[in-house]
């Protein structure tokens, strides 16, 4: 009897240290990235952003990943150039984001709703010059939508 209950036990503890790996990324955000004040005019007036710049390709492969905390206001900055097809994905991305795709006249191309882990391929639709990632909803909350402005 005693040794069904240990081989029990050793059972749930496999299963749940297998469970605790497969949904919970080991690593560290990145740190240091240049921050811009950025805005986005839109009908219902201008909001403000402080964002990282993620300029080199590795610090665009690594984004937000890792990173279980993004206050109101912030966010996440991707230049390209030439403007570009580029699409976005979840990858050890622990947060909701809403992914935003901008055009070369810094008009909002489109707005998509990123859900966490989630590796789905997020697809620009056309040429843009930049992406920004901020907080999942927030978009919608501050009443951001295609063709506003954005600045930075």
């Amino acid at each position: 009897m005693r040794s069904i209950a240990v081989a029990i036990a050793v059972t749930l503890a496999a299963c749940t240290s297998q469970a605790a790996t497969v949904h919970t990324p080991v690593g560290q955000p990145q740190t240091g990235l240049q921050r811009v004040p950025l805005t986005i005019t839109s009908a219902n007036g201008v909001h403000h952003f402080n964002v990282e710049v993620a300029q080199t390709e590795q610090q665009q492969s690594k984004g937000l990943m890792f990173v279980r905390h993004l206050a109101p206001n912030h966010g996440m900055i991707f230049p390209f150039s030439p403007p570009q097809e580029v699409s976005f994905w979840m990858e050890n991305t622990l947060i909701p984001l809403d992914i935003v795709f901008i055009r070369e006249n810094h008009t909002i191309a489109r707005i998509t709703h990123a859900k966490p882990l989630d590796e789905t391929l997020l697809p620009s639709g056309e040429p843009i010059v930049a992406v920004l990632e901020i907080g999942g909803g927030r978009a919608k909350q501050l009443g951001i939508a295609p063709g506003d402005k954005v600045s930075w």
